[in-house]
């Protein structure tokens, strides 16, 4: 059994500097000490698939990060892992606890199957594991492991935290209160969009410079903005569908200098509404995201979502973005792209569906995609 605050202290000699997390009892020392800690962030997330995406952004802008939570969500993180992590290359060092560990005292019925196929999980995304320390002269070899590995194989590390591995806590640890101020919206209005992604796209990319970051959410988006123009600075992300906002908080933490500018679409935002909520309690001033609505999945046939009926500018206030906007025209979208910078700013902008014929996927494989977004941060 270690103490938390051990493992961090070693944990921050090996580079990590943020933590992304869901709860667990098994991990409630780490937590907190990772809460309280001067030498590491700590990022709350919604959801597991939320904290691979959050540290995996983190880790494109220059800080080695971690991913924690239960092995019961570990099924929600297995998207970004797997069409994330293992498709562009990006290394997080992953704490899986082991609820339901075969052999154990019993544990609750729901932690069972699970339990039973946590290390087989890793397996089958080719990830290696091993278990989490125990004593402290454990901690320092693992954690290089890990290291050596994640850098000559830009790839996840797990380890699995059996119970009892870390001592209890002495206490609770509370993220800092942030007063909300709500600000006001207009009434939502259903309104259809006058513009198409293209033009929407186009107006973003021509208004950002090269220090910005812009980020482009799965489907047509990427493709239509790596036709308007490949540049370095950009990502086109496939896969992990609804993790671009998430991707884009990492980033926006770990590099406070540069404007970073998410794209997101409807059923994307929709897949993973909480992460709002994270995004909106952090408030990164640098972060502007644009959501881009159709009301459709277009790039799978066209389905309908069910973005008709929902006020995302309604959402992203009260979530505590400190800046939201419904704009309907290029000047109104511009105008937001021209102020950003200075506070967490939401817009959300209907859009025409429609793509153009032959439409290219980019040419850049996802892994060159993060390696220069890298180099272009570092």
């Amino acid at each position: 059994m270690i103490k938390a605050e051990e493992f961090i202290n070693i944990a921050t000699k090996k580079g990590f500097g943020l933590f992304a997390g869901v709860p667990c009892s098994y991990i409630t020392s780490l937590i907190n000490q990772a809460i309280d800690s001067p030498d590491v962030s700590y990022v709350g997330a919604t959801n597991e698939g939320d904290a691979v995406a959050i540290a995996s952004g983190a880790q494109l802008g220059g800080i080695p990060s971690v991913a924690m939570f239960q092995n019961s969500g570990f099924g929600n993180a297995v998207n970004p892992l797997t069409s994330l992590n293992q498709t562009f290359k990006i290394p997080i060092l992953l704490l899986v606890t082991w609820r339901g560990q075969p052999d154990r005292e019993f544990d609750q019925a729901q932690h069972e199957l699970m339990g039973a196929i946590t290390p087989g999980l890793f397996d089958l995304m080719n990830i290696p594991w091993e278990l989490f320390p125990t004593q402290v002269e454990e901690i320092e070899p693992t954690l290089t492991r890990a290291v050596e590995y994640m850098k000559a194989n830009n790839s996840p590390y797990g380890l699995i935290v059996q119970k009892g591995s870390l001592e209890s806590p002495n206490g609770n640890s509370l993220l800092g209160l942030k007063a909300l101020s709500i600000p006001s919206t207009k009434p939502y209005i259903h309104e259809e969009g006058k513009f198409s992604r293209k033009e929407m796209i186009k107006l973003v990319q021509s208004n950002t410079v090269q220090e910005d970051i812009l980020l482009a959410t799965t489907g047509y988006a990427g493709r239509e903005l790596y036709a308007l123009g490949d540049k370095n600075n950009q990502l086109y992300q496939v896969g992990s569908m609804g993790c671009v906002s998430s991707i884009g908080l990492g980033i926006a933490l770990s590099q406070p200098k540069r404007r970073v500018i998410v794209v997101d679409g409807d059923g994307a935002a929709l897949m993973r509404l909480g992460a709002l909520a994270t995004i909106g309690y952090e408030r990164p001033r640098n972060l502007l995201h644009i959501l881009l609505d159709n009301q459709v999945h277009e790039s799978t046939g066209g389905q309908s979502t069910v973005s008709s009926s929902v006020d995302f500018c309604a959402i992203a206030a009260a979530c505590g973005y400190e800046k939201v906007a419904f704009a309907t025209t290029l000047d109104e979208v511009k105008e937001e792209i021209d102020s950003a910078f200075e506070k967490l700013t939401f817009v959300h902008v209907k859009i025409k569906p429609g793509v153009d014929d032959n439409l290219p996927r980019p040419h850049v494989t996802p892994p060159e995609v993060a390696q220069r977004l890298r180099d272009l941060m570092s």
